[in-house]
């Protein structure tokens, strides 16, 4: 398989993953904080990471090579897990699930962007049409949720947005690290569990761990959201050669997502989310698949 074909199947399995997590976050937040969920969720994350990397030979090399990244991994952490879920996870408990998954959806288009100055990465006009026609979608989309509440909260929006930033400057930076993906993300969570465990016991205790739904749902999204997921969409970045390319498949995620938010949340999918969705599929379609689009077709 091409590098690039490689890429887009990688990207797809972790979309397809993270499709459900505004569902399970919104379940979830309802049976503990914010805070406990981060630290069950990232526990399981860092077994899961671990168990892969027993499997690929590279445990002992992650370890015994931890205080020579140090720094690297402190900052990395305190971008992912710690500050980038305290703050997408508020945002959840603030907003409707399909306006806080909508918004989020728009590090995508961070991310593109911010790898022009950063990366050197350059933008064809369809990565730029794409990009438009996208961000105008999710737009729609979060409106559209006005019709869930009947108000827009704007802190939670804010929030929501910020999230795509840290998000997107999280990978941009993880792009620029050369030590292997997997061994990257294990340490991180490997620095960033001891100080989530901290901020829990000083803020809200565990006493929720009692439940088996909350050890339930803290398992999934660490395996899901966190994990699985994680080491995919890595491979994905490490297998292209533009980011615009893979970035913007993320937008396929909203559309899964929103008919699993209906199914079992039993949020009403609004008018402008269906025109949010158009919009960015239409995007997608003349983005990765130029020939339907073609002025000129070759006889």
């Amino acid at each position: 398989m091409k590098k690039d074909h490689k890429a887009v199947v990688y990207a797809l399995i972790a979309v397809v993953m993270w499709s459900t997590v505004a569902t399970a976050f919104k379940l979830s937040l309802q049976q503990m904080t914010l805070l406990q969920l981060l630290t069950g969720a990232s526990f399981f994350s860092l077994l899961i990471l671990g168990v892969c990397l027993l499997f690929r030979g590279e445990f002992s090399v992650a370890i015994t090579t931890f205080p020579q990244h140090t720094k690297a991994i402190f900052f990395l952490a305190l971008l992912n897990p710690v500050l980038y879920y305290i703050i997408l996870l508020k945002a959840y408990d603030l907003l409707p699930a399909q306006v806080a998954q909508s918004i989020n959806y728009t590090w995508a288009i961070t991310l593109t962007l911010l790898s022009v100055p950063i990366l050197k990465h350059k933008l064809n006009r369809r990565d730029v049409v794409a990009i438009a026609l996208g961000y105008v979608g999710v737009v729609c989309i979060a409106f559209g949720g006005k019709g869930v509440t009947g108000a827009i909260n704007a802190f939670g929006i804010f929030l929501a947005l910020l999230s795509t930033v840290i998000w997107a400057g999280y990978w941009l930076l993880n792009a620029r690290d050369k030590r292997p993906p997997l061994t990257k993300l294990f340490q991180s969570f490997l620095l960033a569990l001891p100080i989530l465990i901290l901020l829990t016991f000083l803020i809200d205790g565990f006493s929720q761990y009692g439940a088996i739904d909350t050890w339930l749902y803290a398992l999934y999204l660490g395996m899901f959201e966190m994990g699985v997921a994680f080491i995919f969409w890595q491979l994905a970045m490490h297998h292209t050669d533009r980011v615009s390319k893979i970035s913007t498949l993320i937008f396929l995620s909203p559309l899964l997502s929103l008919f699993i938010i209906n199914s079992v949340l039993g949020e009403p999918i609004h008018v402008l989310t269906l025109i949010g969705l158009g919009l960015i599929i239409g995007g997608i379609l003349y983005q990765q698949y130029p020939e339907i689009f073609s002025e000129k077709k070759s006889n």
